[in-house]
């Protein structure tokens, strides 16, 4: 449960970074090449959140299954649970 709740932590940076404004008003000095990165950062973020986003419902959902297998009880008749 500490890494799924570390991955929200991941995601909300990633977030951060997405949001960031590629250009700002004082800079008018941006060559393609600067913009082409920042425009490829933003989209590694993205996508990098989403990944671990799935990963995250993955991995709940993979913790919830061995919860429900391990309550869960075979059914033993009376006979049964007194045979030896």
């Amino acid at each position: 449960m500490n890494i799924i709740q570390a991955g929200h932590k991941a995601v909300l940076e990633l977030i951060k970074v997405a949001e960031e404004a590629i250009l700002n008003n004082g800079d008018d000095d941006l060559s393609a090449d600067k913009l082409k990165n920042a425009a490829a950062t933003k989209k590694l973020a993205i996508f990098d959140a989403f990944e671990i986003l799935a990963r995250i419902e993955d991995e709940k959902k993979m913790i919830e299954d061995a919860s429900k297998e391990t309550t869960a009880k075979p059914f033993k008749g009376f006979a049964e649970g007194r045979s030896r």
